[in-house]
């Protein structure tokens, strides 16, 4: 995909920037995402180290290729509801998340370097649902990842 300016889009296009985004609830847009995971289930994708010990502004530009939130930032349909990047703050936002919520996702103190889709999928749920995962589903992810 070779990068364009707006202004060169602009002479080849009709670029229209007042497009208005699609409204998702929060509970819409972390259902995608955990549907997009759930996609390849068995898929290991990076983690974010020491995201609780960073300073707010340096945890808020943290980054990785083939992240979870990655994944999410791939997706047309969450873009075009206003994901903007795939940085740790940005999920945060558009996601609605606390430090903590996103912190039991993507950190990689709970899993080591990679995470499977699914757990991340099973821990985007239980932010949805607001129930916790169970003492063995935490050693599951623990062990296995």
């Amino acid at each position: 995909m070779k990068h364009q300016t707006l202004e060169h889009l602009q002479i080849v296009a009709e670029v229209d920037q007042d497009y208005p985004r699609q409204a998702m609830s929060r509970s819409e847009r972390l259902e995608r995402w955990v549907e997009l995971l759930e996609r390849n289930p068995d898929r290991r994708l990076s983690t974010l180290p020491q995201t609780e010990y960073q300073p707010a502004n340096a945890r808020a530009i943290m980054r990785g290729d083939d992240t979870p939130i990655s994944i999410a930032f791939h997706d047309h349909v969450l873009r075009a509801a206003g994901l903007e990047n795939d940085n740790y703050g940005e999920a945060k936002r558009f996601f609605e998340l606390t430090d903590r919520q996103l912190h039991e996702i993507i950190c990689y103190c709970h899993f080591g370097a990679t995470v499977t889709a699914a757990t991340a999928a099973r821990h985007i749920r239980a932010v949805r649902t607001g129930r916790q995962p169970g003492i063995f589903a935490r050693l599951r992810d623990a062990f296995v990842g």
